[in-house]
């Protein structure tokens, strides 16, 4: 089913609430008294939120199987709670969990039996709580639905500010000690009051926050110094590099994949301008950034992790690209081992498969070759690859939501849309994008032609 987007913001406290719940239950199981275990002061757990928004936004009905919606679940956990924790160990200098003691773990950020865990208690709120909370809240007028989401938004976003504002305070200190003299200056006592709570609460939580030295796992990261190598390690600059050139090999493997298959040539560009496939560009980068650090890691490793995650990424892309253009750009309905048409088994084993080939054997020698490009003109290539592929791509979805339009009846309502009509008629939109099948409003669908592999 659809959620309104108030609706997902209540849901998105309700479940960051039984989140901390959870939190606090196993906090005190573990340690035998209170700690508040979240980043927030509040009752929140916004990463149980936004992945229990992610899976009601991204499972559907076809997911009928108990076991499927726990695999799919855990898959999600996987990918926020990595993602999660490098963007915030990035933002703040600090590691907010760390499960290096698991063997099963992936850079301390995810490991196995928390994932399973995460996967299973998120398939039971979906199976037997949901539907009640459905009904609960189809009771609630949209007024009041509308209000409490937004004062509940402000009130968060003035805990994560507060919070925030603190742990940068706290981290310009080299002990919690000179933070602590250092607040006693202040002059404003609420604000004193405030950031001392949060402090003291901090480190309860998180004990490792004072202790300084090379294994902290909150200790200052050392500036290094810039070197004249462009795009050194797996920053930005390398990353656009990866997505330009995996959207590259992307569209030319797909391409020569469907002639070999199908027995002719076909458009596989997600773009209008250029043979480049978004799909694979995006799933580079985020499989370089996943795994980069890993790569001694065993193939079978590697193979399993990247068989898990790119079939997450393309079930994610599909729902997306429905939910967003209306349109859908492959469809493995008559695969077997398929879910709901936008994945199947044998496909996600070439996710992994790719996984291998490309942490293996690609990326090293293209890392290096990326690495040689000088500096100064680097950057300014960079930037302006970044504009095309933006201005391309944003084309490229006005052309397709037109395209939906012109299908569904709707004439251009602006200027824009009839240029985009004169310039992106169906019979160019339908060589760019031959698999692509508009979905309509009522549940209808253009004629489908065909299945193969994500071609957007």
């Amino acid at each position: 089913m659809y959620y309104g987007f108030y609706e997902l913001i209540l849901y998105f406290f309700l479940y960051s609430f039984l989140g901390w719940c959870a939190e606090i239950a196993y906090a005190a199981v573990r340690h035998k008294r209170f700690m508040n275990r979240g980043f927030l002061n509040g009752p929140f757990c916004p990463v149980y939120g936004f992945g229990m928004v992610l899976i009601l936004i991204f499972f559907g009905p076809e997911l009928d199987s108990f076991l499927f919606l726990a695999v799919g679940c855990g898959v999600v956990a996987v990918v926020l709670e990595f993602f999660t924790g490098m963007l915030m160990e990035r933002a703040f200098h600090c590691k907010w969990w760390d499960y290096s003691g698991y063997k099963s773990s992936l850079g301390g950020y995810v490991c196995l039996p928390f994932s399973c865990l995460w996967g299973v208690g998120a398939a039971v709120c979906l199976t037997f709580l949901q539907p009640w909370l459905n009904r609960l809240f189809a009771f609630l007028p949209l007024w009041a639905e509308r209000t409490l989401a937004i004062a509940l938004s402000l009130l968060c976003l003035l805990d994560f500010l507060s919070v925030a504002g603190t742990i940068r305070k706290l981290q310009k200190n080299s002990r919690m000690e000179g933070f602590a003299n250092g607040m006693q200056k202040v002059s404003n006592r609420v604000g004193e009051a405030i950031s001392g709570s949060i402090v003291k609460r901090m480190t309860r939580a998180f004990p490792n926050l004072s202790q300084r030295g090379e294994n902290s796992l909150f200790a200052l990261r050392e500036k290094k110094e810039k070197s004249g190598v462009f795009a050194e390690g797996c920053g930005f600059y390398k990353l656009v590099w990866l997505f330009f050139i995996g959207a590259f090999l992307g569209d030319i493997v797909e391409t020569i994949f469907c002639r070999v298959t199908m027995g002719y040539w076909m458009s596989r560009s997600s773009v209008v301008y250029g043979p480049f496939s978004v799909v694979w560009g995006i799933g580079v980068v985020v499989l370089t950034m996943m795994l980069h650090r890993y790569r001694e890691k065993s193939d079978s490793y590697i193979f399993v992790f990247g068989t898990v995650v790119g079939g997450a990424y393309e079930y994610i892309c599909s729902v997306f690209t429905e939910i967003v253009f209306g349109t859908v750009f492959w469809d493995y309905s008559k695969l077997p081992f398929n879910l709901g048409g936008r994945i199947n088994l044998l496909y996600c084993f070439f996710w992994g498969l790719v996984s291998v080939v490309w942490i293996r054997k690609l990326y090293p020698p293209v890392s290096r070759l990326i690495e040689k490009i000088p500096r100064k003109p680097g950057v300014v290539i960079t930037w302006l690859m970044v504009i095309f592929m933006s201005f391309n791509m944003l084309i490229s979805s006005m052309a397709l939501t037109r395209y939906s339009s012109r299908y569904l009846g709707e004439p251009p309502r602006t200027e824009l849309g009839r240029l985009l009509d004169e310039r992106f008629t169906d019979e160019r939109m339908e060589r760019i994008y031959p698999k692509a099948i508009i979905r309509a409003v009522s549940g209808n669908s253009a004629p489908a032609q065909g299945s193969g592999p994500a071609g957007t």
